[in-house]
């Protein structure tokens, strides 16, 4: 039996908005036209990946897997269409995600001298979504900063970034060059814990910790950085995000005590695309260690 992905389709519009007729609204079709299709979905499965109560739809627990895997699942189907275009054409195109902090200029110029014959785009990812830039095909190979979601992605370790940690200007510590994560412990973290291991400190409010159903905290690096500048904790963030986000109500300050995030340049593992090697091996030899640290 093959996933029906138009019905995986529905069934994410149905799991996001949390009631079917708001997703057969999304989806411009009537509400039972919409239920019969997710029906047929679960006969196909042969699970239940909705209840309905008083409170609306919820997912049950297969529900929440299907809700895991379809994303990407979709995701990787739009790519393939784009990338079926794409070989359509005369001429070939190579896309290449980059984010800040990280210079990539000097590394596409002597890539397009070596591959003349690919179109070559710039595409500006962040840390939030560098991952589904990948995924859904808008870019070919992209500069991530690790951990990424194991499996999926060919991984080149490329350098370690230190961390800074973003203060309020009135901060005690504020004049500091540098601080131990030990000294921050009475301070709130405007963060997801997890992107700090090393915390030891106070931790987010409920109304900004609360999660997204993807298992993300709802806010962005701009975010964070406001609710530094107004008192509320501080942020920790790569050393070259930090000097993209410049500003004269906040502190960055070299971090101490935790490890630092490795940058790497990753791309999907099942292609064949020999540029993807190519591009790796420049990135490896131009941002890699050279061979006294190997």
């Amino acid at each position: 039996m093959d996933l029906d992905m138009r019905r995986v389709r529905y069934f994410v519009a149905v799991a996001e908005e949390c009631s079917f007729v708001r997703a057969a609204s999304r989806l411009y079709m009537t509400q039972p036209a919409l239920s019969r299709q997710i029906r047929a979905l679960e006969e196909d499965l042969g699970v239940v990946l909705f209840l309905r109560d008083r409170q609306g739809t919820v997912l049950t627990r297969a529900g929440h897997q299907l809700l895991e895997d379809a994303r990407p699942m979709l995701a990787m189907s739009q790519a393939v269409q784009q990338r079926v275009r794409m070989a359509n054409r005369e001429v070939n195109h190579f896309a290449v995600g980059f984010m800040p902090g990280i210079v990539v200029t000097p590394i596409v110029r002597e890539f397009a001298a070596m591959a003349p014959q690919l179109e070559i785009e710039v595409v500006h990812t962040s840390i939030s979504d560098q991952v589904d830039f990948l995924i859904d095909g808008r870019v070919d190979v992209c500069y991530v900063r690790l951990p990424l979601p194991e499996g999926m992605l060919e991984v080149v370790p490329l350098f370690p970034e230190p961390r800074v940690v973003a203060l309020p200007r009135a901060h005690p510590c504020a004049e500091l060059k540098a601080v131990h994560v030990e000294d921050l412990r009475d301070m709130v973290l405007l963060q997801d814990p997890q992107d700090v291991p090393e915390w030891r400190g106070r931790l987010p409010r409920a109304t900004l910790a609360q999660r997204t159903d993807a298992g993300r905290f709802p806010v962005t690096i701009e975010e964070c950085l406001e609710g530094v500048a107004s008192g509320a904790g501080c942020y920790v963030m790569p050393a070259g995000i930090a000097g993209f986000y410049r500003r004269d109500d906040i502190a960055y300050l070299t971090l101490e005590g935790v490890a630092p995030r490795m940058v790497a340049l990753a791309y999907s593992k099942h292609r064949s695309m020999p540029e993807l090697n190519q591009f790796a091996e420049l990135s490896r030899r131009m941002l890699g260690p050279g061979p006294e640290s190997e």
